[in-house]
């Protein structure tokens, strides 16, 4: 499956991928006003607000873009509703030949592990038929509770040609409280990395490995030492744009090759309207406004990588 996400990032020159975190504050009125007419101020009608949003937005950027990452919370407050929208929005986003990346952040022991990977990587057995649940290509996972909580998702990944990026060193504030604890003068952080790359040897698929990982763009120094110890490992980078992460600290989470590492923005393209840089498009035009977004965060980071 990484070898179709680098073969995607070649082809549109665009190592990026658009978080579909729909809050339904981003949603403009007017869609919000054509939902609620339909189904009534209701979680029916939030999740349909939602869904037409993200529909939207797909067809203005699809053709610029590798791949998308849905932030399932963002669905499942909601409930069942916000998750039929989550679900139309993953099998939209494949229907437009998308790679999805669910950013579900899993991380359990034993069977309940296993149940999670094959509900969103994999394919459940219902007497004599099986089925894929919600079929991403990618999902992101929590390593805290170790190897345990892995290795269901391993076994996934080899079955079904599918990857998982592992949560390393996030991008927020708080994340230090515990990643960046020394450990035999060892922070936290590097311990994980070197046990994803570890990972990743048997997962390979060519160059790279279906094993990556989550490296926040807000510690770009981090990501250097971790660039180096995780060589076969794409890195997963969030933070970038509205958190602080910017185009030139970045260019270290990138290998020799150009390639390495894709870089996330979630409300600065879904949300970019209401930017004072895309505020012209209007709200009419909301779609259009991120897929300006989607073009300037695009040269924004390969022109970073060029002059690197």
């Amino acid at each position: 499956m990484i070898r179709r996400l680098i073969n995607k990032i070649e082809t549109l020159q665009a190592p990026i991928v658009v978080g579909l975190d729909p809050m339904l504050s981003y949603v403009p009125e007017q869609i919000q006003k054509q939902a609620f007419e339909e189904y009534g101020e209701t979680l029916e009608g939030a999740a349909e607000a939602i869904w037409q949003f993200n529909k939207k937005i797909v067809d203005a950027v699809y053709d610029l873009i590798p791949a998308v990452k849905p932030q399932i919370a963002m669905y499942e407050q909601f409930g069942i509703e916000g998750m039929k929208a989550f679900q139309k929005t993953v099998d939209y986003c494949k229907s437009k030949d998308l790679i999805v990346i669910g950013d579900v952040k899993r991380g359990d022991i034993g069977s309940t592990s296993e149940a999670y990977a094959v509900g969103h990587l994999g394919t459940v057995q219902v007497g004599s038929k099986s089925y894929t649940g919600f079929n991403e290509d990618f999902a992101t996972v929590n390593p805290y509770l170790g190897s345990d909580g892995i290795k269901p998702f391993l076994k996934v990944c080899k079955e079904c040609d599918k990857g998982i990026f592992v949560l390393v060193k996030t991008s927020n504030p708080s994340s230090g409280e515990f990643q960046d604890q020394l450990i035999n003068g060892t922070p936290l952080y590097e311990l994980v990395g070197r046990k994803v790359a570890e990972w990743g040897e048997e997962c390979m698929d060519g160059a790279y490995s279906n094993v990556g990982c989550v490296v926040g763009a807000t510690y770009p120094e981090m990501g250097k030492v971790l660039r180096t110890l995780m060589p076969k490992t794409y890195i997963l980078v969030p933070g970038y744009g509205a958190q602080g992460g910017k185009a030139e600290d970045l260019v270290h989470y990138f290998n020799a090759d150009g390639l390495g590492a894709i870089v996330n923005s979630s409300r600065g393209i879904i949300a970019a309207y209401k930017q004072e840089q895309y505020q012209h498009f209007g709200s009419e035009n909301f779609a259009d406004a991120s897929r300006q977004a989607v073009l300037d965060m695009k040269e924004d980071i390969n022109s970073a990588i060029a002059r690197r």
